[in-house]
């Protein structure tokens, strides 16, 4: 059967209790719970995430996204005394950075925000971002200083100190993204040693996530929709390893959305080959994945884009029948929440 060309948002809508949001990670990483949903059959089944190696094979190759979280978020004043809340989105030099601002009245170029002593000058706009540059010490010490880990806006509550270890990936590297790559959340060092020693093959991706992923569908029609830009880096190690990973008949494991976001911009010619740039692609129903084989994921949030791209890969009505079990049997949703593996 054809898919509709046009598909509408409402067509990825469930209801999610709030009590189902995780606030909180779980007590110990990798403490999770495991959705196995079956791609080709359509069936489900309960597991831990622990239970993770005994679901691949010896050959088998998981792509994860080394980005670190920067500590983005930042309080301050204008110089008038009005308060400022600033995230950080991109850094383009130390001294220079593309930032959210929420303020009671957006700021001009040439107004100067002070964030404890450091003060910001507004140097203009990029769309809805807005150019600060920090004379001196520079954005790595200032977020060093006065950062908070920026939080998604569905939990809610403030950043606390547990969260500058338990909003980051144990092996993450390249610092530069305002949100985790939450798949990876559920891997401890002794789960990656123990998957090294079973065969499984590890390769990595760089995508620095943006805060807009958190950005809502906003019309009907989802071909209307106009995805943000985020900056990956895919190695030609990367793709070589891939190709290994084919020729000997293995599968090709996203760990987690923006994996497959990376993969799939590198592929886009119809070819896995090194990028590096920027990628604005919106993965929804119909279309043809051309470089994993399976993916393990977090539960994303209703009528999302990332919803949205789990659908393409495993079919709008089952994914939807998985997250209504899911939801049956109470598991955590979100950032902090258990895990999805769909192969």
């Amino acid at each position: 059967m054809l898919l509709s060309a046009s598909m509408q948002r409402a067509d990825f809508h469930f209801h999610l209790p709030d009590e189902l949001i995780a606030q909180h990670p779980p007590q110990e990483r990798g403490d999770s719970r495991l959705l196995c949903l079956n791609k080709t059959s359509g069936s489900l089944a309960d597991r831990h995430f622990s239970e993770l190696p005994h679901l691949l094979q010896p050959g088998d190759l998981l792509v994860f996204n080394d980005t670190k979280v920067m500590k983005a978020r930042l309080f301050g004043q204008k110089t008038s005394g009005g308060k400022v809340e600033l995230l950080i989105e991109r850094l383009v030099s130390d001294s220079e950075a593309l930032v959210h601002i929420r303020a009671s009245k957006s700021p001009k170029r040439g107004n100067c925000i002070l964030v404890g002593e450091h003060r910001l000058e507004v140097l203009g706009r990029q769309g809805d971002l807005f150019q600060l540059v920090s004379r001196q010490p520079g954005f790595a010490r200032l977020m060093d200083e006065q950062g908070h880990v920026p939080l998604p806006p569905y939990i809610a509550r403030a950043d606390d100190d547990a969260d500058l270890a338990r909003y980051q990936t144990v092996y993450g590297k390249h610092q530069g993204a305002v949100a985790a790559p939450t798949a990876g959340l559920h891997f401890t060092e002794a789960l990656l040693e123990q998957l090294q020693a079973q065969g499984i093959q590890t390769a990595w991706v760089t995508l620095h996530v943006g805060a807009g992923t958190f950005q809502p569908v906003r019309v009907d029609n989802i071909d209307e929709h106009q995805m943000h830009s985020e900056w990956l880096t895919v190695s030609q190690t990367t793709c070589e390893q891939i190709a290994a990973t084919r020729q000997r008949g293995g599968r090709v494991i996203a760990v987690g959305t923006t994996s497959v976001r990376s993969l799939e911009t590198a592929a886009a010619s119809g070819e896995l080959q090194p990028y590096a740039g920027e990628t604005s692609i919106f993965i929804k129903p119909g279309y043809t994945f051309r470089s994993i084989d399976g993916l393990i994921t977090n539960f994303h949030l209703s009528e999302s884009t990332l919803l949205m791209l789990v659908s393409a890969l495993a079919g709008r009505e089952p994914v939807l029948h998985a997250y209504q079990h899911a939801i049956e049997q109470k598991y955590r949703f979100f950032s902090y929440g258990d895990a999805m593996f769909i192969a």
